[in-house]
This record gives structure tokens, sequence and C-alpha cells, in this order.
């Protein structure tokens, strides 16, 4: 009996970008390779895209929907151009290739050659999928440990500056060619300066958080964004540790709690 179910290409990009592996260019490869394969026509074919998502886990729109139409028994094959567009999480894709087994859909991946038909394409993609999470932990360890040479220098690594401070703009390094990298660090907002002051002296005399609140809300005092200063906020203020003194006591706290401290003089 005919196998009528249809065939369902997958393609992901982490960014929106039209260059290098463009989800234009998976689906185009994924196509030729199914019409030289098997006797299909584009009606044949439902494709599914991901822009913008990481491939660190299943949680992304088409993709779940996809799954979701295997398991209707829509499917008779998935094809994507590289495994780890599936993901690169050996433990989800395992997961997603035992649930595509479990309702008769075969698997493919066309960059890596891998065809699920047979025991030695079955052994390859398992062994494929376990260097695509070793690459993604290898990026994620080197992007940590740039992130963290960068701190070390004194530099801000981006996200809302602390209530007080502004992210400024400097002149990071010069490349060979002349090239510049710019940089940002944290310059002191003499204005919002003066309300951190306030909310350390405010609970250093009244010892609690929702009196301090309660006076900055009588008193009328905003935060940057012009909003009352909730206890939360009031919190993570007395909790931030860019308040701190650089003295040797703070330097012997940090250590203790086995923050990475870094002596930094600018």
């Amino acid at each position: 009996m005919p196998d009528n179910r249809k065939y369902a290409i997958y393609s992901r990009k982490s960014k929106f970008t039209g260059k290098g592996e463009s989800i234009e260019n998976q689906i185009e490869i994924c196509r030729r390779a199914l019409k030289s394969k098997y006797d299909v026509v584009d009606e044949d074919i439902v494709e599914f895209e991901d822009e913008g998502f990481s491939g660190g886990n299943t949680k992304r729109p088409k993709f779940q929907e996809m799954m979701e139409r295997c398991r209707n028994g829509e499917f008779q094959l998935v094809i994507c151009y590289r495994l780890d567009r599936i993901s690169r999480n050996t433990s989800d894709f395992v997961n997603t290739y035992e649930e595509l087994k479990e309702h008769s859909v075969s698997f493919r991946s066309v960059s890596d050659n891998i065809d699920d038909t047979s025991p030695m394409g079955r052994a390859m993609m398992m062994i494929s999928s376990v260097f695509a999470q070793l690459e993604r932990d290898i990026i994620a360890e080197r992007i940590t440990d740039n992130m963290h040479e960068l701190a070390k220098s004194g530099r801000w690594l981006g996200g809302n500056p602390p209530t007080g401070y502004r992210s400024a703009e400097t002149v990071g390094s010069k490349t060979v060619d002349g090239k510049i990298h710019k940089a940002r660090m944290l310059e002191k907002n003499p204005e919002e300066a003066e309300l951190v002051r306030l909310v350390f002296t405010k609970f250093v005399e009244l010892r609690s958080i929702t009196k301090v609140e309660t006076y900055l809300l009588n008193n009328d005092f905003k935060s940057k964004k012009g909003n009352t200063l909730s206890r939360f906020a009031i919190k993570t203020i007395l909790q931030n540790p860019v308040y701190a003194i650089a003295d040797e006591d703070t330097w012997v706290y940090l250590n203790e709690k086995r923050y990475a401290v870094v002596r930094f003089t600018r």
C-alpha cells in the first residue's frame, strides 16, 4: 500500500540574516535532495521555518507545529539541511528522533549525508548529534571566557546600567588594519547617584525596606524611568555589589562568597 503522507522540510537559523546557511538556502538544498531521491512534487512538501531561534532547546513554534503534525500522521519523512538544525542538544535530538520513529516518520540530514534507513546511518546520526552539542558547548564556553576577560578590563557588557550610572562609549582597542573596536564602561550619573546615596542612608536609618519605600513615595522620588521605586527595586540597589566601596573588607567578603574579583584601576 503506497504511503501518501507528505514530506516535511525543517529549517532553523539563530539570527535573522540572508547570509550563509540562510533559511532559503536550507530549504532549497532540502528540496533538491528530496526530488533527487524520492518521487515527490512541490505539493508533497511542507516547509517549517524557525528564524531567530537557538538550537539549545526545541521550544520553537514551527518545530512544535511540525512535531504535532507528525503525531497526527501527516508526514512520512522529516528532512533538514544539517542535523544541528533540529537541535544542538543530544538529549533533545534523541527524544525527537525516538518520537519520529514511534510515528513511523523517517529522518534525513542532507549536509551530514545521514539517512536513518540503515544501521550505519542511524549510528552516524547519533555520533553527529553528540558533536553538535560539543560544538555548542565549546562556543558557549568561549563566549563566557571572553565576557569574563572583557569584564576584567572594567567594561560594561550590556543591559540596563544600575541606577546611578550610565553606559558610556570608549575606544576599546585598535586592530593592525586600523579598525577601532568600541567598548562601553559605566560612568557616574550625578543626579541618580544622589538617589542611590539616599536609599542607603535611609535604610541605615530606618532598617526597613518597606519604610524606605514609603519615605521615597511620600517625597516623590522616582526611578530613572520616572517610576516610583518599589521594594524590589530598593532591595536590588542595596544588594548590588557595584555600589560597594573597593576596600580590603569588600575584597575579603567577595572572595569568601566565591565571587571572581579582579583588582582594576582606571
